[in-house]
């Protein structure tokens, strides 16, 4: 499993509880008490890390490779997932999936960012930033969600669209506020879950919906702590500092009514135990899904449409 800089500090203490461990049954009782108080200490130090994460410090979390990907949660929560390929205009683009499935034997549309285990499966689905094909291929199987009545469910994790030069000239900007013009107006109830990372436009072409979840320890913001210090200070570096400006954790976007539900994740990070954090990723889904699919469509599409007129804070000025 890979090591974050802030979780090292466990690393020499868990090799002295190994250590303590070897020993206590030929030491005697001096050694087991020892080794019973470096576990009571790794525990609490632990849970006292975890429980006090800086957006810095969440936002590498978010990030961990380790961390479970879209395909990950569709073969625990769902079943008969069938994968649906290409946006029927040039190509099919690997750093999002999606295709039909069913929760609870009801048939539902899955769309979500992709990234990759390993150097090649990271290449081959671009670190899970899509081309202007791939949101193309999403809106495809949006619409063809609302056209055979199926809810649609989307799992957002990237740092953002693909910025190179052949996904401006194949129209990058307006595939993505295509999407979101459509996700608007779209007849069918969506939910949306942030489980990783939730970057920029590239987020947001799959982020309009009538509930938004996130884990706990996901972020979701208009630009990366590291892109906003480097336009703001020409310095990267600075990206721990900016991350808290941006406000970007899971408990500042609840805060701010930008999402509807946080799934807590177990300690240390969903990938640590993927069996409980599906559990709870699957309860949220049905109950919030159960919900909205009791409102007529017209109520649900006015709801929608207020949701986002009411993001952000403003002060009009006085004379």
């Amino acid at each position: 499993m890979a090591t974050l800089d802030f979780e090292k500090q466990f690393i020499e203490l868990d090799v002295a509880i190994r250590e303590m461990q070897n020993l206590a049954y030929e030491w005697g009782d001096n050694v087991r008490q020892e080794y019973r108080r470096l576990k009571k200490k790794r525990t609490k130090m632990f849970n006292d890390t975890y429980n006090k994460l800086t957006p810095w410090q969440r936002t590498q979390l978010a990030r961990h490779p380790d961390r479970p990907y879209t395909l990950d949660y569709i073969s625990q929560i769902f079943s008969d997932f069938i994968e649906l390929h290409g946006d029927r205009k040039f190509a099919d683009d690997a750093a999002i999936i999606g295709g039909l499935a069913k929760l609870n034997g009801r048939g539902v549309m899955l769309i979500g960012h992709q990234k990759g285990r390993g150097t090649k499966e990271n290449i081959s689905r671009n670190f899970g930033m899509a081309n202007p094909e791939g949101f193309r291929k999403a809106l495809r199987l949006m619409k063809l969600a609302e056209r055979f009545h199926k809810p649609v469910i989307t799992f957002i994790d990237t740092p953002g669209a693909y910025p190179g030069i052949g996904a401006e000239e194949r129209g990058q900007a307006e595939a993505i506020a295509r999407n979101i013009y459509e996700m608007m107006v779209l007849r069918v109830p969506i939910i949306s879950i942030i489980v990783g990372e939730g970057g920029s436009g590239g987020a947001l072409a799959l982020g309009v919906s009538d509930r938004l979840l996130i884990l706990e320890h996901s972020i979701y913001s208009v630009i990366s702590p590291e892109a906003c210090a480097a336009i703001l200070w020409k310095d990267h570096t600075k990206a721990p500092e900016v991350a808290g400006a941006l406000r970007l954790t899971a408990q500042d976007l609840s805060k701010h009514k930008i999402v509807d539900e946080i799934v807590k994740e177990p300690i240390g990070g969903a990938h640590r135990n993927f069996d409980m954090i599906a559990h709870k990723m699957r309860r949220a889904i049905v109950r919030h899904l159960q919900k909205i699919s009791l409102i007529p469509i017209e109520k649900l599409l006015s709801q929608r449409y207020q949701r986002y007129r009411d993001y952000g804070e403003y002060q009009e000025p006085t004379d």
